[in-house]
């Protein structure tokens, strides 16, 4: 569905990815963890068309997702940012209108399939009761629900999300991972996502994928990846990890960070 082979991409001069290369299945929920300025995002933009590459390539069913006409990429692909800003005006059923662009010509009106699909997103994310609502008005897990409407009446097979928590509360952090893999298990949406938290990224994930210094570290199921050495290596950060029977998925508890990292403190060479 989405491949990238050999991707570099940097700022300027400075090269924040290279040799980046990752397959993600149809149906599968991806997760990039790493520590900040590992590349994630960067990684997540490029995959998404939103950022240019300098080497390399991303495939989308196939065909070269930097060659394919724009109209046709967003039929297929929807992806929300850290940060999503509408105007101020804009109540919840308008944002949600606007996942319809793709699939309509300048000139057309909206149609009955347009407004059944608007309606779907919006039930959905069970916004019914906010829909004449101003996005701005929202709480932070409503307007996050909102975005992802807007991306779900796009009606396309893959969805990425770039921390798609940030700055909520734990309850509507739940709320809005729920929605997520909801989506996936009912629909079938394909869902690569960015995410800090390692214990929702093993919890709501099928695979993780480790990014350090622009590269994979680690890939593969969640009990596979999320282990002490990983967190030791990556994070710096000394943990227990365990199986959460309940789940069926490793939790980590962090002890404090490594042993290297305080000494480095302590020589006042720690970044």
């Amino acid at each position: 569905m989405i491949k990238a082979a050999n991707l570099k991409v940097g700022y300027d001069n400075n090269i924040v990815v290279d040799g980046f290369g990752f397959t993600l299945e149809k149906g599968e929920i991806v997760s990039l963890i790493g520590p900040n300025g590992s590349g994630k995002s960067t990684i997540l933009k490029v995959l998404s068309r939103l950022m240019a590459k300098q080497g390399g390539a991303v495939y989308l069913d196939g065909y070269d997702i930097h060659k394919l006409p724009t109209k046709e990429v967003a039929k297929k692909l929807s992806a929300l940012s850290q940060y999503n800003v509408s105007p101020p005006d804009f109540t919840v059923e308008e944002l949600v209108w606007y996942g319809r662009l793709p699939h309509r010509k300048w000139y057309a009106c909206q149609s009955s399939a347009d407004e059944e699909i608007v309606w779907w997103a919006i039930k959905q994310t069970r916004l019914e009761k906010l829909s004449h609502r101003t996005v701005n008005s929202l709480s932070g897990g409503e307007r996050q629900r909102a975005w992802i409407a807007m991306a779900l009446a796009q009606k396309t097979e893959v969805l990425l999300l770039d921390e798609p928590t940030t700055y909520l509360d734990i309850s509507h952090q739940l709320e809005v991972m729920e929605l997520i893999s909801g989506l996936n298990k009912e629909f079938g949406i394909t869902i690569i996502m960015v995410l800090h938290d390692l214990n929702q990224a093993a919890r709501y994930s099928h695979r993780l994928l480790v990014i350090k210094e622009g590269r994979i570290f680690a890939e593969g199921a969640p009990e596979k990846v999320l282990t002490k050495e990983m967190l030791r290596h990556v994070y710096h950060v000394e943990a227990e990890v365990a199986l959460d029977r309940r789940i069926g998925k490793p939790v980590f508890y962090p002890l404090g960070i490594s042993c290297a990292q305080t000494e480095a403190r302590r020589r006042g060479t720690f970044v």
